[in-house]
């Protein structure tokens, strides 16, 4: 699972842009929410990355 997470910021950023695409916002008034995406995907990342270290895991 880990391996996938990159993953994550993808479908995130797809599914943001079909939604903006449906209701006929612009992409750049919909540009705030692909930042806190990808702010979300790093924490997230970062997390599990701090969880491997702390805890010794090979992957």
């Amino acid at each position: 699972m880990f391996r996938l997470l990159f993953l994550l910021p993808v479908v995130l950023c797809l599914g943001w842009w079909w939604f903006l695409k449906t209701n006929d916002i612009p992409l750049k008034q919909g540009r705030k929410g692909f930042i806190y995406i990808l702010i979300f995907s790093v924490f997230v990342l970062g997390f599990f990355t701090l969880m491997v270290y702390v805890t010794n895991s090979k992957l």
